[in-house]
């Protein structure tokens, strides 16, 4: 199963006040487990409607940094998010970002696909790629 997990955390208002709408920035690094395996970093922003607004239909852009392994091929490559999120998760779909790809990683192409409901340890992701 391909699962990640996030290690850490950190989001700020941008612009805007807290229970109004606004946009953030968060910060976050997680675990990967399966056919990627290693850790990343991310970068999301994200919009915030306000209070009483549950977020269906929200998106978020965002550029995740991968390093570690592919198939048991070291190196790293980034993907850009088009995330959707709202009180319960979050479904994003992703494509690795032409040229990106490093080490044995380098000329990776490909899409894919992470989902999650909130409070859980573990999320899940596929990762449809060729080299």
């Amino acid at each position: 199963m391909n699962t990640f997990a996030v290690k850490n955390w950190e989001e700020a208002i941008v612009s805007g006040t807290d229970g109004g709408p606004r946009v953030a920035h968060a910060h976050a690094t997680f675990g990967y487990n399966g056919l990627i395996e290693g850790e990343s970093v991310l970068d999301y922003l994200l919009y915030y409607a306000g209070e009483g607004y549950d977020g269906e239909g929200t998106t978020a852009a965002g550029f995740e940094r991968f390093e570690g392994s592919v198939d048991g091929r070291k190196g790293s490559f980034v993907i850009k998010h088009d995330c959707g999120f709202d009180a319960k998760g979050f479904a994003s779909t992703f494509v690795v970002v032409a040229g990106s790809g490093t080490g044995e990683l380098a000329g990776i192409t490909g899409t894919g696909t992470t989902t999650g409901a909130l409070g859980e340890p573990t999320m899940s992701y596929t990762l449809d790629y060729s080299l």
